[in-house]
């Protein structure tokens, strides 16, 4: 798998609620409560498991999560990024 090129990135971003943040695409959602939170990570990491692509999760505030999505070993963003992007905006 390859890194995409900035310009493709900045077109896959277009119009999405995802940002670029250095090597990386970012997004935050705020949920309710706690509980509500811990529910969406634990949906992530199994969409996670399942594509074998892990993003970083951070829990912050009492009810806020923000997932970092990069291909580490690529040293950028590649299609995996987006593809379960996609999926987990599908779960929120």
């Amino acid at each position: 798998m390859t890194a995409l090129a900035d310009q493709e990135v900045e077109e896959r971003l277009a119009g999405s609620d995802w940002r670029r943040d250095s090597s990386a695409i970012v997004r935050e959602w705020t949920f309710a409560d706690f509980k509500e939170a811990i529910a969406f990570v634990d949906q992530v990491a199994a969409a996670a498991e399942a594509a074998n692509h892990h993003p970083d999760i951070h829990v912050h505030g009492w009810n806020k999560v923000r997932l970092d999505l990069s291909t580490h070993s690529e040293g950028g963003l590649t299609e995996a990024d987006f593809a379960l992007a996609a999926r987990i905006d599908s779960l929120a």
